[in-house]
């Protein structure tokens, strides 16, 4: 489960930037890009093969920056961010067998979710920090504050479509811990080098959502 230590340091970052690395090369880098310029984290996505090695790059570089593998969708990819030094794990969505794999074994997972069945789903096994997700196409912050409604016990990590010009409607909601970013550290601009703009694109967030 996720526990009260792991949501305080969620909360003080505020974003989770949500990564797609192609080359595992690029790894080290860019989480040294993101850690000097005030954010210390990365969920690493497994959308490409390379999301195992830069994991495994990444945490033994960095061993106390905040490091998760999201878009894993089965035991085979838990297994292997797990072994690759994974703090957590984030699922897009909510697969029984995935959760309740992850909850046997003591590793901690955020769940997507994103309709009142699901979020139940989770509650029934424990689970009270779940991923919004796709945010904006799912309803965005008006389904948010629908959802914690009835479930205010439930806390939201809300992911997809969220933007410089939304994420503080987001984080303004008490049950949103954090917003999981994108836009910080694009697919290209990692391909491309492009640190300066991904080190701007991290001060600017930090200092936009610690301005609240």
């Amino acid at each position: 489960m996720i526990n009260n230590e792991l949501i305080d340091q969620l909360v003080a970052l505020a974003v989770m930037p949500v990564i797609q690395i192609e080359n595992a090369d690029d790894a080290v880098k860019l989480v040294e890009v993101l850690s000097e310029n005030g954010l210390p984290a990365a969920e690493i996505t497994f959308r490409s093969t390379a999301a195992g090695e830069s994991i495994r790059r990444i945490r033994a570089a960095f061993p106390d920056v905040i490091l998760c593998a999201g878009t894993v969708l089965t035991i085979g990819q838990v297994d292997e961010a797990v072994a690759a030094g994974a703090d957590f794990i984030i699922s897009p969505g909510f697969n029984p067998t995935t959760v309740n794999y992850c909850i046997e074994n003591g590793i901690k997972i955020i769940p997507g979710i994103n309709n009142p069945s699901q979020i139940e789903q989770a509650l029934e096994l424990g689970i009270k920090v779940v991923k919004f997700f796709p945010a904006e196409a799912s309803g965005g912050v008006n389904m948010v504050k629908a959802l914690v409604g009835p479930y205010n016990q439930i806390k939201l990590m809300p992911t997809g479509g969220i933007k410089p010009s939304n994420v503080m409607d987001y984080l303004a909601v008490p049950q949103v811990i954090a917003c999981g970013g994108s836009w910080i550290a694009t697919t290209s601009a990692i391909a491309n080098h492009d640190w300066d703009t991904i080190a701007k694109n991290a001060r600017d967030t930090c200092q936009l959502v610690h301005a609240k």
